[in-house]
């Protein structure tokens, strides 16, 4: 059997592009036979508040104790990234990062024992993941060349830099969908059919 992919899914409006977007790459992926791990954050309730006790980063002991995740839904996320050969994070830009519940997911669910092994706290983690390609699609209300100039595209540091090594260096690739806000439908539609191409092009 095909080892599945994740479809993350952060927007907290039903009925948003992002929402049409997530969609349109399951039903591609699920139409080509593609084990399909679908999670929208908002909709499941994830919790995304990474507990006292949660906080640990490195050592065998944080990986035993995290080994014991008392929450039923943190712990069906890790069982599906751990068994997950891509990922795809979908999401809007929001300040230069992911919407907070997402970035909740990555410190619940990228832990040691689960995502990486770190012995050494100021070392290099060991990837415990079988990713192999990595789908970001963000959307966004600011144009290309003010991003770049003024901003610096913090996001494809933090997917790119800041994650790819603790998920095992897949290969990324990111898409950016811009500017959303002054789209019309016949855009948005090209959007769509390009991102489930992308998605079948990397999984299918």
């Amino acid at each position: 059997m095909t080892a599945p992919v994740v479809v993350l899914l952060a927007h907290p409006r039903p009925g948003s592009f992002n929402h049409a977007l997530a969609s349109r790459v399951v039903d591609a992926l699920e139409r080509a036979g593609v084990p399909v791990r679908f999670h929208d954050l908002y909709a499941e309730g994830f919790d995304p508040v990474l507990t006292a006790e949660e906080a640990h980063t490195s050592g065998t002991r944080a990986e035993e104790f995290l080994a014991a995740e008392p929450d039923p839904l943190v712990r069906r996320h890790r069982a599906d990234l751990r068994e997950a050969a891509g990922l795809v994070a979908i999401h809007p830009n929001w300040w230069g990062k992911p919407p907070a519940i997402l970035s909740g997911w990555l410190d619940r669910i990228l832990v040691p024992g689960v995502a990486y092994r770190l012995d050494d706290a100021g070392g290099a983690p060991e990837s415990l993941l079988s990713l192999r390609r990595l789908l970001v699609v963000n959307t966004s209300d600011t144009t290309e060349e003010r991003e770049r100039t003024l901003f610096g595209d913090p996001l494809d540091a933090i997917w790119r830099r800041c994650l790819a090594p603790y998920l095992g260096e897949p290969d990324v690739t990111r898409l950016v969908l811009r500017v959303v806000a002054d789209t019309d439908a016949a855009e948005r539609a090209t959007w769509l059919d390009d991102v489930s191409a992308s998605a079948l092009r990397l999984f299918g």
